[in-house]
């Protein structure tokens, strides 16, 4: 086929290259084209003059077509902390930042943002997802979708729909009325892809009323159709499982080589039983995605293309930082934030900071939203470069992780070349060795890029103790592994599972340890012997080839939990203020399975009221990517809901404790006082089903409606000044009768503190009298503000239309209900700050 130069193309001209480009194709090569090449990458077709393109996880980073530390990536703050920052100035800015490592990484598609709802504090994977609320989910992510694609890479919403859990994600259908499905579930989907104009959507593994969603109609209706997406429908990770889902609306089977489409479709297509135009439609959308992207040669799309490769850029780490600055949710403060200097000019002050988190915090959550950073920046570590004259003493108080440690890089040397790192080795049956490298981590992975027909995996490394004493050497993977300390066995275990998920199999399986006692500076080779098994990760159960998982590491001797608190609490009794970091672990928060509990693991409430009663001036610091249950939160003198917070986590933290930025998140989602209060808390499915039953009434929406209180409500937060709500109004012309349009309500406020500020407005609608199931109130809109101490400021909120219409089911279309709406301008959802009304219709 003829090439002209390369050039930018209007939207016509693509179209009209696209039409070109299929044509000269045949059913064999279409077909092709719509199944994977391999785990990330897509078949690049030369007739088509189509590059191959590559897709990868990371909502919050960009790990790139394999999952290695020789290939860091920037780990900026999990989604539930972007979208406590309420800002989608700042999620705009994210993903500007994830185009940046995409382009450099070689990267076409990032599959996220998971836009999947808050329904359950116990789903797995809440901290991928950015609120209860559909209107906050919807603002971040179309300003997150715009972001990154402003900048030609491809976003993919996900997971398309009702996929708002873990527990038999595979093989669960939801059952729910029309009117929650449009009005919570798909309404951030249509929001990316009305307004954001998203490139791609990604289906999900479970069902809705009985179809899977692969094959269910909703792909079609309201997708494709009355939404108008141009894109392509990507399936999440083998959840294409029949030729079925070849004649619905999706359009892409991952991973590949391997599909149930294949022949089978090609036959299909030429035996006249899926018809041609619906095999052209589905390439017709990957050859529009790939103009996009830029990967058909002699188009240059309308995006500018980023480079490649390089490092991370430094303003995208600032961002990082900046970002989880925002997100940092202050619930509680009785003046001890920010920390004051120290009485006596010349007395450094005297900080206790506790726990293990604080030195091992978690910066991202389990599963494939995984990436792995050049470097973390500890609680600990933060304060001690934020306050280098400070006396910061540590220690554990309480054990928070729950499986091995990966040995530190400067522990661990190459037995061959004295190199830090390890060796590691596929060998196959002969005895042969089919790869060999040289590694700088020990916690290791491969999805779909490890040696198939291999039998073993050894990991050899010389291994420097810095501590004397006991410690638990031992590995996490499935299967059998010996390890061997200077060529003598001290463990051989093998550890099976009950789960056939991927996520729970590979992601999270179970450790074995043994306790041996080790001298520091002493050096020991450590030999890890692993016999390869099949990881049944495919939804009936089969295995997916080149898939590993291997962690070697460490774990500290269990002291008695009584001993570890009583330490830390005398140091904290020694100094002028203790900062406390709880959190959870990897065995709590991942995809793959949901939570069982709100409650921290470990002794780490114990910790916390020990600490406090050594020491009133206690700030407890909350590392976790979703609600936990805080027995004590009205006890300590300042609390902060800090999510997970990206690689520069430590940096962030000390700047809101020392008072160098204010904190600026607001809560994404409600936080309870305790499990048994939360009105929608069930993710396991009974005979298959998650039943919705709660209708429209999830989140704050159904704390209200039951009447319950929570410890800190949906939208909670404050800084280190105050405000006042002055007056609200409405635009004019909003009050007329018949108005259906967006209108604008204005809020005026003072800075009546000492400081410069930000607040969050926030804008509820109420209608007590409507004819119609309601909640007693829903978000409308919201907006970031700031003003200097002193200074007044006019927050502009726009409500849209849709904010006032709900669902007719018998219609089957969008309604708004004549008359007097209230309008409720609040700090936090159940906060009235303000009111006045607006009459639609």
């Amino acid at each position: 086929m003829a090439r002209t130069p390369r050039r930018t193309l209007t939207h016509h001209d693509v179209e009209e290259q696209v039409k070109e480009r299929l044509a000269a194709l045949t059913t064999e090569q279409k077909v092709r084209l719509l199944t994977g090449a391999d785990f990330w990458a897509l078949h690049a077709e030369p007739d088509a003059g189509l590059r191959v393109m590559v897709v990868s996880d990371g909502p919050s980073g960009v790990r790139g077509a394999r999952w290695d530390e020789r290939e860091p990536s920037l780990n900026l703050p999990s989604a539930t902390a972007l979208g406590a920052t309420w800002d989608p100035e700042i999620a705009y800015r994210y993903g500007v930042a994830m185009a940046h490592e995409a382009r450099r990484k070689g990267v076409d598609v990032v599959l996220g943002p998971t836009i999947n709802l808050h329904r359950s504090p116990l789903a797995g994977r809440h901290f991928e997802a950015y609120s209860e609320d559909p209107l906050l989910t919807a603002d971040i992510a179309e300003a997150f979708v715009r972001g990154l694609q402003d900048h030609g890479v491809g976003a993919c919403p996900k997971h398309y729909v009702a996929n708002d859990f873990e527990t038999d994600r595979f093989t669960a259908s939801v059952e729910l009325s029309d009117r929650a499905l449009r009005e919570l579930y798909l309404a951030p989907f249509e929001r990316t892809v009305v307004d954001g104009g998203a490139w791609t959507i990604m289906s999900a593994y479970n069902a809705v009323r009985g179809v899977t969603m692969t094959e269910n109609t909703l792909l079609a209706e309201p997708l494709k159709g009355e939404w108008g997406f141009d894109g392509v429908v990507i399936s999440d990770w083998t959840a294409v499982r029949t030729l079925a889902s070849a004649a619905a609306a999706q359009d892409l089977v991952m991973p590949g080589p391997d599909g149930p489409w294949g022949a089978a479709l090609v036959a299909a297509v030429e035996a006249g039983e899926i018809p041609v135009e619906v095999l052209d439609d589905k390439v017709r959308r990957l050859l529009r995605l790939a103009a996009r992207v830029g990967a058909l040669d002699d188009v240059t799309p309308a995006a500018p293309l980023l480079p490649s490769g390089g490092p991370t850029d430094a303003a995208d780490i600032a961002l990082a930082r900046e970002a989880e600055v925002r997100a940092i949710v202050l619930v509680r403060n009785d003046g001890v934030l920010p920390l004051a200097p120290p009485r006596e000019p010349g007395t450094p002050v005297r900080i206790a900071v506790l726990g293990q988190s604080a030195q091992r915090p978690r910066t991202q959550g389990g599963g494939s939203a995984t990436v792995v950073p050049q470097a973390t920046v500890s609680p600990l570590a933060g304060l001690r470069a934020a306050l280098p004259g400070a006396t910061i003493t540590h220690a554990i108080g309480a054990l928070v992780q729950d499986g091995v440690l990966p040995f530190d890089l400067d522990t661990v040397r190459h037995p061959d070349t004295g190199e830090q790192g390890v060796r590691i080795r596929f060998i196959d049956a002969a005895g042969t060795v089919v790869l060999e490298e040289a590694r700088r981590a020990t916690d290791l992975m491969w999805l779909g890029d490890a040696p198939t027909g291999v039998v073993a995996f050894e990991l050899v490394t010389d291994w420097t103790p810095t501590e004397t004493g006991p410690i638990e050497l031992g590995f996490e993977v499935l299967g059998r592994t010996v390890l061997e300390l200077d060529g003598v066995t001290v463990l051989d275990a093998t550890a099976g599972h009950d789960d056939v998920e991927l996520g729970a199999a590979l992601m999270a399986p179970p450790s074995s340890t043994v306790r041996l006692d080790v001298e520091a500076g002493r050096t020991h080779r450590l030999r890890f012997d692993h016999r390869m098994v099949a990881i049944p990760s495919m939804p009936d159960g089969s295995s997916m080839p080149g898939v590993l998982g291997f962690t070697a590491g460490w774990r500290p001797v269990a002291e008695s939990a009584e001993a570890l608190i009583a330490e830390a609490a005398a140091v904290a009794a020694a100094a002028d203020v203790a900062v406390v970091v709880v959190g959870t672990n990897e065995k709590v928060e991942s995809e793959g399975f949901d939570r069982t509990s709100l409650d921290l693991p470990g002794h780490q409430d114990a910790l916390v009221r020990a600490v406090v009663a050594a020491n009133p001036r206690t700030v407890v610091v909350v590392n976790s990517g979703s609600p936990v249950v805080m027995p004590w939160h009205d006890d300590v003198a300042a609390l902060l809901i800090t999510w997970f917070g990206g690689q520069e986590y430590g940096h962030a933290l000390a700047d809101v404790l020392t008072g160098a930025a204010e904190p600026g998140g607001r809560l994404p989602t409600t936080w309870p006082a305790r499990a048994q209060d939360v009105p929608v808390l069930d993710t396991t499915p009974v005979d298959g089903t998650v039943r919705y039953d709660e209708g429209i009434h999830i989140g704050y929406r159904a704390w209200q409606r039951a009447g319950a209180t929570p410890a800190y409500p949906f939208g909670s937060g404050t800084g280190y000044t105050t405000w006042s709500y002055d007056a609200v109004r409405v635009d004019a012309g909003a009050q007329d009768h018949g108005s259906t349009g967006p209108l604008t309500v204005r809020v005026d406020l003072t800075n009546t503190g000492a400081r410069t500020g930000r607040q969050v407005v926030q804008v509820y609608l109420t209608r007590p009298l409507s004819d119609v199931e309601r909640p007693v109130r829903w978000l409308a809109g919201s907006a970031v503000v700031a003003a200097d101490a002193g200074s007044s400021v006019t927050a502009e909120v726009t409500l849209r239309r849709r904010a006032f219409e709900h669902w007719d089911e018998p219609a089957g279309g969008w309604v708004t209900e004549p008359g007097v709406f209230g309008v409720v301008v609040g700090r936090h959802a159940d906060s009235t700050e303000l009111t006045t009304e607006v009459r639609r219709g």
